[in-house]
């Protein structure tokens, strides 16, 4: 009787077994690139804009200094994006621009146009952490965003200014990077980015960017109408504004080439 106890005890336990399939758990980096890979995908197919912004740089004091500015960006489908920035004021920046093409698995290329100067500049990989027109926006925070750029990892779920965002943490790969991680928040409504916290490569926290007035253009795109970026280490912030921004303006590739550096007026 004993041993035909056992014998059913063992038969009931691997029937039971054998019945329910048990569903891994994703692991932190699957699901942050899941959630990553779901923010680009949303945001894929708008083709090429054409923008008015406006730069708002306040130094420790919170003393200011305005400059208003084109951006022109095309979608590359199968590589990182092109985007072209024209500054129209003040006096001593006028004319002065600024072009990107990212790669998703190459060193992004940049270069800068100096009127005073009349020359044109490339940025070099390693000074790509450098500023921006003096603004707390480094060069590569320009680049688009190429999930092959970073490794991701999946934190936790939070809220931030009424918004359920994951929080993912998003490494970058690039030894040129001036950062050793950012953390990213992403609303789970639209996988719009909320903010980005910017750790500098000794691990402190350098700068944080957040993202406001979002607006849908074409149904699809979300864009917000304000970014502000607070440097946590020397107290200076710069704001983003954008005044209007437009699409399927018939951008190609000729609107992007170093010739368009010094064509830009």
């Amino acid at each position: 009787m004993k041993t035909y106890l056992r014998q059913l005890l063992v038969s009931v336990c691997l029937c039971a077994t054998a019945s329910v399939v048990v569903a891994a758990e994703p692991t932190a980096a699957e699901e942050g690139l899941r959630i990553s890979t779901e923010r680009k995908v949303r945001d894929t197919g708008w083709g090429d804009t054409e923008a008015s912004m406006t730069m708002i740089l306040r130094d420790a004091r919170g003393r200011e200094s305005r400059r208003e500015m084109r951006t022109l960006t095309l979608e590359v489908l199968d590589d990182g994006d092109k985007a072209l920035t024209i500054f129209d004021e003040p006096r001593d920046v006028r004319g002065s621009a600024f072009l990107t093409h990212t790669k998703a698995l190459e060193q992004d290329e940049q270069w800068l146009f100096l009127p005073a100067v009349n020359r044109v500049r490339r940025i070099v990989s390693r000074n790509k952490s450098g500023p921006f027109m003096g603004s707390e926006f480094a060069y590569e925070d320009l680049s688009s965003f190429e999930l092959e750029k970073f490794s991701f990892n999946y934190l936790r779920d939070e809220q931030f200014h009424g918004e359920d965002c994951y929080v993912i943490e998003q490494i970058p790969q690039d030894e040129f990077s001036g950062y050793s991680r950012m953390l990213v928040w992403i609303d789970k409504s639209h996988y719009r980015v909320q903010q980005i916290e910017y750790y500098d490569r000794r691990g402190a926290l350098l700068k944080t960017l957040t993202m406001h007035d979002y607006q849908q253009y074409k149904d699809k795109f979300w864009r917000p109408h304000r970014m502000e970026m607070l440097n946590a280490q020397n107290q200076k912030s710069t704001s983003m504004l954008l005044n209007e921004i437009l699409f399927d303006r018939g951008l190609t590739d000729a609107d992007f080439d170093q010739n368009a550096l010094q064509r830009a007026r």
